[in-house]
């Protein structure tokens, strides 16, 4: 008879074997912020113009170098649950800004570092959670107060030197010494396709890297780039009227099969010479009404391929199915589904279509020199893969900051300004709260100078020093003095003066996302976790492609 073990009486008692259970403040609560602090930590050295690389290895051996805390989060499978709430946080901030992941991470990091001081004073997480909450309401009161400039209409010519100084501060965190070039590169890609009326879209700057020659030969192009070559012996189209089909361009096959018999040689000539027949006639019919490109995305067939180049056609064959609605858009085409001749609606539009060549790549441009592009492309050179895919976030950051600017037209001081300035006020708030709530409020005012100590430690300069010389400033009334990271030594800006500006809309979420991501984890006293499932993992699929997910 097999010996019967009872289990240890309480909670455990109701679970399966192999369950987990941790909770009260040791087991649950501290644990919970000693993760969060470490994960916060990790891209700490990552933050700001002189923040370090990481090295980011993800399941499929796939080696990503980047100081770009949404990749690093997004490629590191993270499994602890706290900290996952703070990875739940920065991909909102992503979505919703497109930047300043970095931001929300280091914040809720600090958060919970500077509540676990005030948990082992004695006060209660829900007591901690009510002075953030309370110096968060404060903060989003005071950063209004605090935009040192507001850009209204961004069409406007006068206002392009701010605009370019916005998009700059925020591209230079990434490519700091290449920031100017790839500013420019983006604010010619934007502004030539800012809608009359609608509103900005982010999707329609597009990035093609090509290997070789150097980021400085970087260009941009109205209109499309696609690494292929053309179908057939036409190179290139100018004034191109454009006909997008999804079908394969070739001899249409019967949707049911069928057996033909045929007795004699003329039968078989008259077989084969009418399929040519129908495919000349439509063809013929194509070209007769004006087409001069054809884009497919199946096949060209030979004997298609023949006629093309009889009737002067040229042929582009686009693999993906985005690719084809993205030039759709581009070139205000419809796509046909069967080999029909289009009508003048169905028809798009290119200045030029030709075939070029960067290095060893072939790449087929449909450009649109006119006002009425839809979309822009950037064609990134450089020496690596992973150089480029570097260049690449930056450009992402720079156009986030641009529809960010789009929409919302408020900039406030960078380099550590803002941060400071509400770190003062908000501990001058803190002393007038009468409860204990005033405790978390002043460890908001702490967690928020942090930012400064960062960009010091990651320059190399005493953070102290600098901290001191900052708070000494602000408590002058001089809101916009940051710190100087290019000065040797601990060193002060007019951040104004010098454009350093960051995005409103970026500090506005972010604070809320890491407050509320920091409040979430305080208030939880239990970690039940159930054992998980025996087998073999589920195969996972393909990781989901940049240019698949429109």
């Amino acid at each position: 008879m097999a010996l019967h073990v009872p289990k240890a009486p309480g909670f455990a008692q109701m679970l399966k074997d192999g369950a987990m259970h941790l909770s009260g403040l040791e087991e649950a609560v501290y644990r919970n912020i000693s993760a969060c602090k470490q994960f916060s930590d990790t891209v700490k050295t990552a933050y700001g113009p002189n923040g370090m690389n990481k090295i980011v290895i993800n399941h499929i051996d796939k080696i990503f170098i980047t100081n770009d805390a949404a990749t690093i989060v997004k490629e590191l499978d993270i499994e602890h649950p706290a900290a996952k709430i703070i990875v739940f946080a920065s991909e909102m901030q992503e979505q919703e800004v497109g930047d300043g992941t970095n931001f929300v991470i280091i914040f809720a990091g600090a958060l919970l570092e500077q509540a676990e001081h005030l948990l082992k004073m004695g006060l209660t997480p829900v007591e901690v959670c009510e002075g953030f909450q309370l110096a968060l309401e404060k903060t989003l009161e005071l950063l209004p107060t605090l935009t040192c400039h507001e850009i209204k209409d961004i069409k406007n010519n006068a206002e392009q030197l701010v605009i370019t100084q916005a998009v700059k501060s925020s591209i230079m965190s990434k490519q700091y010494g290449q920031e100017q070039f790839i500013t420019d590169l983006v604010l010619k890609a934007c502004t030539s396709i800012l809608p009359e009326k609608t509103t900005f879209n982010v999707d329609n700057v597009r990035v093609c890297k090509i290997l070789g020659s150097n980021l400085f030969n970087s260009t941009v192009v109205n209109g499309m780039v696609f690494k292929r070559t053309n179908e057939g012996d036409i190179t290139k189209q100018t004034d191109a009227k454009i006909a997008v089909y999804t079908c394969p361009i070739d001899i249409t096959t019967t949707e049911t099969k069928g057996t033909v018999l045929i007795k004699s040689a003329d039968e078989l000539q008259n077989f084969s010479r009418g399929e040519e027949m129908v495919l000349e006639e439509q063809i013929k019919a194509i070209a007769d009404a004006g087409v001069t490109v054809i884009v497919a995305g199946g096949k060209f067939g030979d004997m298609a391929l023949h006629y093309l180049n009889k009737y002067k056609i040229m042929g582009v064959r686009l693999m993906s199915k985005f690719d084809l609605r993205r030039l759709c858009k581009s070139v205000s085409a419809t796509a046909l589904p069967r080999l029909t001749p289009p009508n003048k609606e169905e028809l798009g539009y290119a200045d030029c279509v030709y075939v070029d060549e960067l290095g060893d790549t072939s790449l087929v441009v449909f450009r649109l020199d006119g006002k009425d592009s839809r979309m822009s492309t950037i064609v990134v050179r450089g020496a690596t893969d992973n150089f480029m895919d570097d260049i690449e976030r930056a450009i992402d950051d720079g156009v986030n900051t641009f529809k960010g600017i789009s929409r919302d037209g408020k900039l406030l001081p960078g380099a550590g300004a803002i941060e400071m300035e509400l770190a003062y006020q908000v501990g001058l708030y803190a002393d007038t709260l009468p409860g204990l709530e005033q405790y978390g409020a002043k460890r908001f005012a702490v967690a928020l100078e942090g930012f400064v100590k960062i960009l010091a430690d990651n320059t190399g300069v005493k953070s102290n020093e600098t901290l001191a010389e900052l708070y000494s400033q602000h408590s002058k009334g001089n809101k916009n003095a940051g710190f100087n990271i290019e000065a040797k030594g601990s060193s002060l800006i007019d951040v104004t003066k010098a454009g350093i500006f960051d995005s409103y809309l970026s500090k506005f979420w972010g604070l809320q996302y890491a407050t509320q991501a920091a409040c979430t984890i305080l208030k939880v006293d239990q970690i039940i976790m159930a054992k998980r499932a025996g087998g073999p993992k589920a195969p996972g699929g393909r990781a989901p492609d940049n240019d698949d997910d429109a």
